[in-house]
């Protein structure tokens, strides 16, 4: 909480009015039994009409201004909480936002998005319950004890031997009851993993006719949530009737031992009514704090999952006084060798490459010699494990990240775009972009040819994950909004494979008459895609296994060679 705590700084108020409302209320509240047994002591055992009256009309008062506090503590305690929960919230998405790929392979997505949700609204509910029930609960309690000792004090005795064993059983009980929560919270995690992972996919279950497969498997983590649920609550529902039997054991005691005092006259009837009342203060008191300490189990496991991500550091780091500016598009790889994190392999060794700026520069490999990975060391999505890449003459380390990721253009292999118009998915690129500069990109990346047809347009709707297009379009306008930055170095990581070679052949012939002060880096499947490029690197199982054209590798590669071979006869059969 201590760590928390700073974000509650813009509700400070509102944390201050809610505990604040809630102590007057509780005055209130226990105002009323003492005014009661003056009224059956005092008023009904005279005759007092005026008294009576009089008496009334100020516990009516009482009651009104108890209630006024109450709706005032209600409304403050859940702007207070809600509004602390929505603080963290907030920075824990920012935080999110400046993972590494590193950091982001650490957590799955299934449980940041719980953490974002469902942790965040648990502190919420349990900030709200702190700011009241933590305080009435304790507060009602003292006083209670107070009037009830001042009314009699050897009949409160009674008290200690009932506070004793709530307190024994509150404290066993949720002992137990702290690491089921913990487990409940990480089953949620898996139910939303199998909910993301089938929303996602669902088109690919529906060809594949796997929704009963699909179905049998979130049935299985359900129940596993389910039966971790009912186990904890289970655990502390078990309180409920134990503290209900020392309740009515305590109130039992107190009319046999008052009802003795009030029958010799040491006690009167209203004081023992009173007296009972307050007895059940005390001891509801206790059971709000029970209900207090079991929402506290599950707040402290939310925390504590937060403040797991709140505490991770970026594995991409800064220096004081970065580079803002590259000077040109220039890479060179020096003795770089890499290995994931938590990883004992390096997935890439011993890589020494230099390309110039301006050039244009095919990858290609078979499937696991880490084209990816390698690319993905420019922009410092990853960092090397040893040795160096400089961009521009520097190493990439010493530049700002942002002014570097804004020169570099990064088409993924998965496609993402995002809800919206084509319009504003572009400006991702550059949020300054005009149309023409928005239409030119479109051209190069040969998507305009299908984005001029729409009636409207650049304002035409993008479905959640472009749902609403092709593999092909998609692929298109994810390179158009690369090319919208106006990099000095674009890298396309098999992000034409969906495109008919006939567009990548224009694609390509774009990037070599437009682009030529840019530096091109092409991963592909397809030779046809690299074969006109300045040079292509061959990769093999981390390594590269030669660097050349495409004619000189086709003499000196024979994984080139064979990849070749195999997609020509490929050709030749169809």
């Amino acid at each position: 909480m201590g760590t928390l705590l700073p974000y509650m700084k813009k509700y400070w108020f509102y944390a201050l009015l809610s505990p604040l409302m809630m102590i007057l209320e509780v005055v209130a509240d226990i105002l009323i039994p003492y005014l009661m047994s003056r009224i059956v002591d005092i008023g009904i055992a005279n005759g007092d009409i005026d008294y009576i009256v009089r008496v009334g009309l100020i516990m009516i008062g009482a009651a009104l201004l108890g209630m006024t506090f109450g709706i005032i503590s209600s409304h403050a305690g859940a702007r207070a909480g809600y509004g602390f929960a929505a603080e963290i919230r907030k920075d824990l998405f920012k935080k999110v936002q400046s993972f590494s790929f590193a950091n982001l392979d650490k957590f799955t997505v299934s449980s940041l998005i719980t953490r974002l949700t469902n942790d965040c609204n648990t502190i919420g509910q349990v900030t709200m319950m702190s700011l009241r029930l933590a305080i009435r609960a304790p507060f009602l309690m003292v006083f209670a004890l107070i009037m009830a000792f001042n009314i009699n004090s050897s009949l409160a005795r009674v008290f200690m031997v009932s506070i004793p064993i709530m307190v024994l059983a509150v404290v066993i009980i949720f002992k137990k009851a702290r690491p089921l929560f913990r487990r409940m919270q990480t089953r949620v995690d898996r139910v939303n993993a199998a909910i993301q992972e089938n929303l996602t996919g669902i088109r690919v279950v529906k060809s594949f006719n796997r929704q009963r497969f699909e179905e049998e498997k979130f049935k299985k983590r359900n129940d596993a949530l389910r039966d971790t649920a009912l186990q904890a609550i289970s655990t502390v529902i078990f309180l409920m009737p134990i503290l209900t039997l020392v309740i009515y054991g305590t109130i039992i005691a107190v009319l046999w031992f008052g009802g003795q005092q009030v029958r010799f006259g040491t006690m009167g009837s209203g004081e023992l009514i009173s007296f009972i009342t307050y007895i059940t203060q005390v001891m509801m008191s206790l059971m709000l704090m029970s209900m207090f300490f079991m929402n506290l189990l599950r707040g402290i496991a939310s925390g504590s999952r937060i403040l797991e991500v709140l505490a991770t550091e970026s594995e991409i780091k800064e220096i004081d006084n970065p580079h803002k500016e590259l000077k040109d598009g220039s890479i060179v790889f020096k003795n770089v060798n890499f290995k994931y994190p938590g990883s004992r392999e390096f997935v890439l060794k011993d890589i020494n490459i230099e390309i110039e700026s301006g050039e244009t520069v095919g990858i290609i490999g078979s499937t696991g010699s880490s084209k990816s990975t390698l690319v993905q060391l420019i922009p410092r999505l990853y960092d090397v494990s040893e040795g160096a890449v400089y961009v521009g003459g520097s190493d990439v380390r010493e530049y700002d990240i942002k002014a570097l990721r804004d020169q570099v253009a990064f088409v993924l292999q998965r496609n993402t775009l995002f809800s919206g118009t084509i319009r504003e998915n572009m400006k991702w690129g550059n949020e300054n972009a005009t149309d023409e500069e928005i239409i030119r990109a479109l051209k190069q990346a040969q998507a305009w040819e299908f984005v001029s047809k729409y009636e409207d347009g650049l304002d035409h709707w993008v479905e959640q994950g472009g749902a609403n297009f092709s593999g092909g379009q998609k692929q298109r306008l994810c390179i158009a909004r690369a090319l919208v930055k106006s990099p000095k170095i674009i890298i396309l990581d098999d992000s034409t494979s969906a495109v008919d070679m006939t567009t990548d052949a224009k694609i390509q012939k774009a990037f070599k008459e437009e682009l030529k002060g840019v530096t091109k880096l092409i991963i592909a499947q397809r030779i046809s895609s690299i074969k006109n490029a300045d040079r292509i690197i061959v990769m093999h199982e981390g390594r590269v296994e030669s660097i050349g054209d495409h004619e000189t590798l086709l003499n000196t590669s024979p994984i080139y060679g064979e990849i070749y071979e195999t997609q020509e006869k490929g050709v030749l059969s169809q």
